[in-house]
């Protein structure tokens, strides 16, 4: 290995921006969520197929170049005032998710993973931190489905999320050995979604401080349920179900 033997000026960039090449015959505004295509190592403004690499400083023009003519800067820490569909102020410390360039939610599905809410500003309005290097999405490595009315799990449901955002909704568990990974999430704003979990008849659910009594609902009780409470499930044995994890009121019916 060669040492130095002289001085070397290095080129730096400030710690909180990068730079990445813009796909052909496209224009990332001001503003937008960026998006790193991984097959390509080119950016664009974000769709859910993409990672998020942060928002563009200022607009990049190439909509009459080709892939990598251009550079996009993007600024990929810090925080930002961001329009998110039914922000309340009740909804600081939540994950937030884009769908494209300009849409964000609480709802991972069809999501890519910008950051958490840090501050209510106004209804619909949040300042969201976000850094691209270490911020982690809390259900990484699941597969999103919202649901808006009551559902019935089946064996392909392991290891989904399941964001309900509707109140007074049903989740029926099945007698079905073998499934694991479940997680169910209330999506409603505080005290607006009551969600319900029904195990087969032979089953019951068992968890923390939950006497596990056959064919017994499990409730997010709807007067203090937060949006982002959840439930992790696993199919333990002959008893039914068993709680891996929890955040938020989950009562047994009586």
């Amino acid at each position: 290995m060669t040492t130095l033997v002289v001085d070397t000026p290095r080129d730096y960039e400030l710690g909180d921006r990068n730079e990445f090449p813009v796909i052909a015959s496209d224009i990332i505004w001001e503003g937008a969520a960026v998006g790193y295509v991984a097959a390509s190592g080119h950016s664009r403004p974000l769709t859910s197929a993409d990672k998020f690499a942060g928002f563009a400083e200022a607009k990049a023009d190439n909509s009459a170049g080709a892939a990598a003519d251009i550079n996009v800067r993007v600024k990929k820490k810090g925080v930002v005032k961001l329009a998110i569909s039914g922000a309340v102020i009740t909804d600081v410390g939540n994950p937030i998710y884009a769908t494209d360039d300009n849409a964000f939610s609480f709802i991972k599905t069809s999501g890519v993973f910008i950051g958490f809410s840090r501050r209510f500003v106004a209804s619909g309005y949040m300042m969201v931190e976000f850094d691209v290097d270490s911020l982690v999405d809390p259900h990484a490595g699941m597969t999103a489905e919202t649901v808006s009315d009551d559902k019935t799990l089946d064996a392909q449901d392991s290891a989904k999320v399941f964001f309900v955002d509707t109140d007074a909704k049903t989740i029926t568990l099945p007698a079905v050995e073998g499934m694991s990974g479940i997680r169910i999430v209330n999506a409603g704003a505080y005290g607006t979604v009551a969600v319900t979990l029904s195990p087969n008849a032979n089953d019951m659910v068992e968890g923390p401080d939950v006497t596990g009594a056959d064919n017994k609902d499990l409730v997010n009780t709807k007067a203090t349920a937060c949006r982002g409470d959840y439930i992790d499930l696993d199919y333990s044995d002959a008893n039914g179900w068993v709680v891996t994890g929890m955040k938020g009121t989950w009562a047994r019916e009586t």
